[in-house]
């Protein structure tokens, strides 16, 4: 299968690659079916090139953005990212680490190894994602930690009703099978330094889940819990949802300018245009394709923010030039966390906002409000 390419993150996924067993290398790396949607999102930001500009005081850029009610110091947030503590022993706490130290979004996954409550205690106002379960019972419990320990907002995903096929997942056994195989404990053992750091944090557990199940080990909770998604949900669930949160409330995995409009009418304060990273519908419109629809369809009555597909600077101003309020990385600080834990992700999220700022600088854009204003005309299409 083709490898989409890696940008800024090429360096840490590299050596991710090299340090994780196949089973977790390919879950980040791979998406649904043919895997043709995960490859068109990168290729949408192909087709558009940034416009030079001199004779501009850019001495000094500022690239901080406010979203869903908070102020971050570059226009992105880490996206939830499941199974994320799987990847390195500073797990998802390192990772809020690395936001907070930054001045960046983060958003921790329903089904993350360390408990949302943990990841909330490092600060910085992180957002819980929320799957809404068959039993609301259960999700009314995980709104309630969620308050009670401080979330700023949730995220609830809405392009989860069925999970499709992928290929690298049935063949590695991901989530498939209720306990690890001969084969697959034999590739974890392969990878010495992953196995001695996964070691010393004890059995592993999906934290954030474990009490809702029975299941033993992280496949079998995960298997689990995937079944209780409820296939069901629709606007009226939303709005029991909007309901029972008295929080800020943003929707995820909206591709269609009719779902946006319903999201906002149900009481929505924002939604993430998000394809899943291509690891949901195959084939599927690029995120940055559907975007300025999406933006019409809000109408400035909640924040639009772009996930799927960013891996460069000039990704991140080209999805505010055409109506971003801001962008979700996810992959990316997925192979920053398994490359070198906490540190990695900090350097990299400095990275990205470092190209942020430089592009906005050569764009003769001093801060993100002069960008918003140019919109499309800071673009050529390519």
């Amino acid at each position: 299968m083709t490898r989409v390419d890696d940008g800024v993150f090429s360096g840490v996924a590299a050596s991710a690659r090299r340090r994780l067993p196949r089973l977790f290398a390919d879950y980040v790396d791979g998406g649904a079916h043919g895997e043709w949607t995960m490859a068109r999102n990168r290729e949408a930001f192909r087709e558009w090139g940034i416009v030079p500009r001199g004779l501009k005081n850019v001495e000094t850029v500022d690239a901080g953005v406010r979203c869903f009610g908070q102020e971050w110091a570059a226009p992105f947030m880490l996206a939830p990212v499941g199974f994320a503590g799987m990847l390195h022993p500073d797990r998802e706490v390192g990772a809020a680490r690395a936001a907070l130290r930054c001045g960046v979004g983060m958003a921790v996954s329903t089904f993350s190894i360390d408990p949302m409550e943990a990841v909330a205690k490092v600060g910085g106002a992180p957002l819980a994602q929320i799957y809404v379960f068959r039993d609301r019972g259960l999700t009314r419990d995980m709104l309630a930690r969620a308050a009670q320990c401080g979330m700023d907002g949730i995220i609830v995903t809405i392009d989860t009703a069925i999970t499709p096929v992928r290929e690298r997942d049935v063949r590695n056994g991901f989530r498939h099978l209720s306990r690890p195989t001969l084969m697959q404990m034999a590739g974890m053992m392969a990878h010495p330094r992953w196995c001695l750091g996964m070691a010393g944090r004890g059995t592993p557990a999906i934290g954030n889940l474990a009490a809702y199940t029975s299941a033993q080990g992280i496949m079998g909770q995960a298997k689990d819990m995937a079944a209780q998604i409820d296939p069901t949900l629709d606007r009226a669930g939303l709005e029991w949802l909007r309901s029972e949160w008295k929080g800020r409330l943003v929707v995820k995995g909206v591709m269609h300018p009719e779902d946006a409009g319903n999201a906002i009418a149900a009481g929505a304060d924002g939604v993430i245009v998000s394809n899943h990273g291509g690891r949901q519908m195959d084939p599927s419109p690029a995120t940055l394709d559907v975007l300025p629809q999406i933006v019409d369809a809000v109408k400035g009555r909640g924040d639009v923010v772009l996930d799927s597909g960013i891996r460069r600077g000039g990704d991140v101003v080209t999805a505010l030039a055409r109506g971003a309020t801001a962008v979700s990385i996810g992959r990316p600080w997925a192979w920053a966390l398994a490359a070198g834990g906490a540190a990695s992700v900090e350097k990299a999220i400095r990275a990205l906002s470092q190209e942020v700022a430089d592009i906005l600088g050569l764009a003769g854009l001093e801060d993100i409000a002069a960008l918003r204003k140019r919109g499309p005309q800071a673009l050529w299409k390519l």
